[in-house]
């Protein structure tokens, strides 16, 4: 075991014990990419207790009723659990129940705020309760947000702290606090530079920009793809923090997430009709018949079959998609989509399900299933109006079905357009955010899939795609020890 780095993730889900999505893929993958590799790496993670059951999971107890002070005066006492491994990284629960032990979502309270602000002082407590001095803490998106502002400025002169640097990493920027930033009128929003309100203030407390302070306090923030690290800096998908991040450019950096190769493998994985890989693609044509036949559609592999896989939400694309889908229908086209999101866009695709039953079927997102889509169609759709990194189309390409995307964050750095003079060309992509230019590119996926030999070829670069999390774990390393430099380097400068 090296010691040369103590790491600590906190997040606020994490596969496989709480995930609403691609957040809890990450923190499941990266600290164990981090353990692998022989760095000591713990996380720190609520007790969701309706969530995450303790008998299966093999979670102790092993601290409790430890005092929490938010603020001067106001102290509350939380536990702290961990989960019984003797493989991958060491992961730390708090539980309190009255913010998450009652409610059986991992978000959604009136008291986001007030929670996470417990979380985010219970996960430094629980390092310095048990002795856990780390050498860097990774602060995942807004939840831990408040880490780095308590670092820099309550427990600025406490010892223990004093070699711990900060990372944020910014997993979508729309997300800063418990609330959407943009509902709180602009003359009361949190400037990020003013102490924290008492802790039972609550209508302040809820107007706490986690983000923000994360962003003006961290040693180094990083995006989660170099595309999206340019991107939060603009006026369009900076979310109004564009000009901190701006005035902060030199210690903002960017680094595409990965998949694990071992979850999803199409040569192993349970949930397929047939195994297959870049050596034996012809088996793939009997996942698709299979998921044809499933899902009650004409069952004919000549058919090109294109899939989603995602939140039914305006951010995706849908909205854009939806003018053209009668238009795609007409082209002899199939479409299976899974999942949940916007009732009123989830409506209109079940009409267009029943309209074209033989093409089009629209389904509730179902894990056990999920690989089966990628396993049995031709393509993968993600129009998404911004993606920060994307997780799905790194799992369709690990599957070779060939993703179609808009050319934006972590879908530009991930997919290539295809052309036939590039050998690198991994998919479709396009650039102007309408749904004519969507549809080109579905056509023009389309009309190559009619050309086998092109296509195979297309399928086989997919396959053979480095996506795992070796590369971006061993960047993440590289980032923490630049980190650490960072705050030495601050330090100096304040003696």
């Amino acid at each position: 075991m090296k010691k040369a780095l103590t790491i600590v993730h906190v997040a606020s889900e994490i596969e496989p014990f709480s995930k609403s999505g691609g957040l809890a893929n990450v923190v499941g993958a990266l600290p164990r990419a981090h353990h692998t590799l022989g760095y000591n790496t713990i996380v720190i993670t609520p007790l969701y207790e309706k969530i995450v059951f303790i008998d299966k999971y093999d979670i102790e107890i092993i601290s409790q009723h430890v005092p929490i002070e938010l603020t001067d005066g106001i102290t509350k006492y939380v536990d702290f659990y961990k989960a019984r491994t003797e493989t991958g990284p060491q992961v730390y629960f708090v539980k309190y129940t009255p913010f998450f032990g009652e409610s059986e979502t991992l978000y959604g309270t009136k008291n986001e705020n007030a929670r996470f602000f417990l979380f985010d002082v219970a996960a430094l407590q629980l390092l310095k309760t048990f002795n856990i001095q780390p050498d860097i803490i990774n602060c995942h998106d807004w939840h831990s947000g408040l880490i780095p502002y308590f670092l820099k400025g309550r427990y600025k002169k406490d010892p223990f702290w004093k070699d711990t640097a900060t990372l944020f990493t910014i997993h979508n920027l729309t997300y800063q606090l418990g609330t959407n930033w943009w509902d709180i009128p602009s003359e009361i929003r949190d400037n990020g530079r003013t102490r924290l309100p008492a802790f039972n203030d609550s209508e302040v407390v809820e107007r706490i920009n986690f983000a923000k302070r994360a962003i003006l306090n961290a040693d180094a923030i990083n995006a989660v793809s170099e595309t999206y690290r340019e991107e939060i800096m603009t006026i369009d998908f900076g979310q109004e923090l564009h000009r901190i991040l701006k005035n902060r450019e030199k210690i903002v950096f960017g680094i595409v997430n990965g998949i694990d190769y071992g979850e999803y493998d199409p040569m192993t994985d349970p949930g397929l009709a047939r195994h297959y890989s870049d050596k034996s693609i012809a088996r793939k044509k009997f996942n698709k018949l299979w998921l044809q036949k499933i899902y009650g559609l004409k069952v004919d592999e000549r058919t090109p079959l294109i899939c989603m896989t995602s939140r039914v939400v305006e951010q995706k694309g849908f909205k854009m998609l939806m003018p053209i889908l009668r238009t795609l229908m007409r082209l002899d086209t199939q479409m299976i989509i899974m999942g949940d999101g916007d009732d009123a866009i989830a409506a209109y695709l079940r009409n267009i399900a029943k309209l074209f039953p033989q093409q089009f079927a629209m389904v509730p997102f179902d894990k056990d299933r999920e690989t089966s889509l990628y396993a049995g169609s031709d393509m993968f759709l993600l129009p998404s109006r911004f993606e920060p990194c994307g997780i799905n189309q790194m799992i369709s390409m690990r599957y070779g079905c060939v993703p179609i995307v808009h050319h934006i964050g972590g879908l530009a750095d991930t997919v290539t357009d295809y052309n036939p003079e590039n050998k690198n060309s991994n998919g479709f992509a396009f650039t102007r955010y309408t749904s004519r230019h969507l549809l080109v590119a579905i056509v023009r996926a389309i009309e190559t899939f009619k050309h086998k030999r092109i296509w195979k070829g297309l399928i086989i670069t997919d396959l053979r795609q480095a996506n795992s999390w070796i590369l971006p774990a061993q960047k993440y390393i590289d980032l923490y020890l630049t980190t650490m430099k960072l705050k030495r380097r601050f330090k100096e400068v304040e003696l």
